[in-house]
């Protein structure tokens, strides 16, 4: 498949998602620090042009990087609870429709994801 040059953007999109892969299933924490910290490097300025999206990843990577790499630095972290939180968020972007202010939508958004309970706070 990648012997054809129609497939050159696959081919270079699932290097990436490899690399990612590869740098978080590594044995050590410095490993997959050491792996990312090239995929960040190579990723700013080796992308074919027409690959809009990985070169916006690129960008986003590149202002993210501390952020990213702070991953390998505290192995064992996970983000369950923001994804969690994330979850409960995408429920109600997708049915409250009819908000027509701004603040009663985030409203809704503290009081579905409990964002107004003390106990959410005190876990920050």
């Amino acid at each position: 498949m990648f012997a054809d040059e129609r497939h050159v953007a696959f081919e270079v999109t699932w290097s990436v998602y490899q690399d990612v892969i590869d740098a978080h299933q590594a044995d050590q924490p410095a490993e997959g620090k050491k792996i990312m910290t090239r995929l960040i490097t190579s990723i700013q300025s080796g992308v074919p042009t027409g690959l809009d999206e990985l070169q916006s990843l690129g960008q986003t990577m590149k202002r993210r990087r501390d952020d990213i790499l702070a991953f390998f630095d505290h192995p064992g972290t996970s983000h369950g609870p923001t994804e969690a939180v994330n979850g409960l968020l995408e429920h109600l972007r997708g049915t409250a429709r009819g908000f027509r202010s701004i603040v009663n939508y985030v409203a809704r958004c503290l009081l579905d994801a409990g964002g107004l309970r003390p106990l959410i706070h005190s876990l920050l």
